[in-house]
């Protein structure tokens, strides 16, 4: 395995120098910036908070871990 780092741009991909290959070859593509776009089920990383979390769950009182156990029991 071979790793080459690049620039993708409007669908395209740069390579930052060439790999010689006579076929073609299979890549895997790591995007290592944050994009903030949303998944198929309408979430993006950044609606992920610990501190949002934190803050939301401010003035619960009770067992946080208790309550997801019994809120994914009943999705069943």
């Amino acid at each position: 395995m071979i790793s080459i780092v690049g620039t993708y741009e409007n669908g395209s991909l740069k390579l930052d120098k060439e790999y010689p290959s006579k076929s073609p070859v299979k890549v895997i593509v790591t995007f290592l910036e944050d994009i903030q776009s949303k998944s198929e089920n309408g979430f993006a990383l950044s609606d992920f908070s610990f501190s949002k979390s934190r803050k939301n769950l401010k003035n619960f009182k009770g067992s946080f871990a208790n309550t997801v156990i019994d809120e994914r029991r009943t999705e069943l």
